[in-house]
């Protein structure tokens, strides 16, 4: 065999090798070298996942997170709330052709379960569908008492359901007051939201004597569900997580 011959063979059985490792190039978010020592080190990386407003979550968005997990060995997990869509419940209009309550939240408790299995602690910031329950018993004038919490109702008793919580000096809300960067200047602290379905990316605010960014999560529910026909008319939903490792964001589309 001459060396040629021998040469082309050789990079024809490498070829299924290197074009996998040119796509995950591709699709492997760039890391700057503190970032990517960050990963292989100790500390807070956490992923920052979008509203799901169960039982209407887009399919693939938990297999999508997962992978976002795994990809920056991440140990710390935020649900950004709106975990449930209540869509039943609404103050506004609802499909009467849809779900009754007991059927769309026995639904709801279904989907969950395989994302309290795929992550069994975490902090939830809780969402305005989230409380739409809550808000209910006190329309109706019903004491707080009578109302179980929301990881009992649920059946995630992992979760630690909070309007608020502060990792690594970043602020993450389920941000009902405006756009990230917003709350962020407002409070001069860095800020990681969700809420607002069509909105991913990071702004920062730089000053003589501090850097803070507001984070914008993105979502991931289906846009096509009955329960979304209101934002039918919008602009569509960006589909995606965050990561924050080491208090520095990282925005990450889904692929669709």
């Amino acid at each position: 065999m001459g060396l040629a011959t021998s040469f082309y063979l050789r990079l024809f059985s490498l070829y299924p090798y290197l074009f996998t490792k040119k796509i995950e190039m591709e699709i492997r978010p760039r890391l700057t070298k503190s970032q990517a020592d960050f990963i292989k080190g100790e500390g807070k990386r956490v992923l920052v996942i979008g509203d799901i407003h169960a039982p209407f979550c887009l399919s693939g968005y938990l297999d999508f997170c997962k992978e976002q997990y795994d990809k920056f060995n991440c140990n710390t997990v935020v649900f950004i709330g709106d975990v449930i869509d209540n869509h039943y419940s609404s103050y506004h209009e609802t499909d009467p052709d849809g779900l009754g309550g007991g059927d769309e939240l026995e639904l709801a408790i279904a989907q969950l379960q395989d994302w309290y299995y795929a992550f069994p602690v975490a902090k939830v910031t809780i969402g305005n569908h989230d409380r739409l329950i809550m808000r209910k018993s006190k329309t109706g004038s019903i004491p707080a008492k009578w109302i179980k919490d929301y990881k009992e109702v649920l059946e995630t008793p992992g979760w630690d359901f909070v309007d608020r919580v502060v990792i690594d000096g970043v602020q993450y809300i389920h941000g009902e007051a405006g756009k990230a960067i917003k709350k962020a200047t407002d409070d001069m602290m860095s800020t990681v939201q969700g809420h607002r379905h069509t909105e991913m990316g990071t702004e920062w605010r730089v000053g003589a004597n501090f850097k803070i960014f507001g984070t914008a999560v993105g979502c991931g529910i289906d846009h096509k569900s009955y329960a979304m026909a209101y934002a039918k008319n919008f602009k569509k939903p960006a589909i995606g997580c965050a990561v924050i490792l080491n208090g520095q964001p990282i925005n990450i589309p889904m692929e669709l």
